[in-house]
């Protein structure tokens, strides 16, 4: 059965990873990349973790008390059995988890994703096949432009002016459709001026 592509807010959030090798150390890059407070916990944690300012490390064993009140936990250990409990302890709290490459032991799995800004495209195989998701990432890297990101922003900025300008719904799909084709035809964002023009046409719309 797939996997529902759920998008969830981190910012700010606690989550846990536990494990302290290279496994855990790119599971924290994903979770620092969208904002979360991460904590790892582990015996041993190599130094690259640690140069990822912020992070709280826990340079010991892993206790069950350790999982509460994070949001998310990852548990990326090299030793299945101790995966396997944290899946149990968070699942009993409610709490989503992934254990690495034990794929019955996970809530929830992480997709191969391209970010800009907060323009995301991710990809799953339910995994299947790791190969394919790095295809699919990699078809939709040239498209994925740091232009579209900034271009999400400006149209993301003016959504309460135009929800209080434009009376209709269509009419509001319109107007963002029109900006966007016009700043993919720019390569940038719309002047405000254009941005203006634009608008005006549609609020005479009734």
């Amino acid at each position: 059965m797939s996997y529902f592509p759920l998008f969830m807010e981190l910012k700010d959030r606690d989550c846990l990873v536990v494990g302290g090798g290279r496994v855990a150390w790119r599971k924290v890059k994903v979770l620092m990349d969208f904002g979360a407070r991460v904590s790892v916990v582990a015996p041993e944690i190599i130094p690259e973790i640690g140069e990822l300012v912020p992070v709280q490390l826990l340079e010991r064993e892993f206790l069950d008390t350790d999982v509460q009140g994070r949001t998310l936990v990852v548990a990326a250990t090299d030793n299945e059995v101790l995966n396997r409990r944290i899946s149990g302890l968070c699942q009993e709290h409610g709490i989503p988890v992934n254990a690495v490459d034990q794929t019955q032991d996970c809530s929830f799995i992480f997709p191969a994703y391209v970010k800009q800004g907060e323009v995301v495209a991710a990809f799953s195989s339910g995994g299947q096949s790791p190969v394919m998701t790095q295809y699919l990432k990699a078809q939709i890297k040239p498209v994925m432009t740091k232009e579209l990101g900034e271009l999400a922003a400006c149209l993301g900025s003016i959504r309460d002016v135009v929800h209080s300008s434009v009376r209709t719904e269509g009419a509001r799909k319109h107007l963002y459709e029109e900006l966007l084709q016009l700043g993919l035809h720019k390569g940038e964002n719309p002047e405000t001026e254009e941005i203006w023009n634009v608008m005006k046409k549609y609020m005479e719309q009734e």
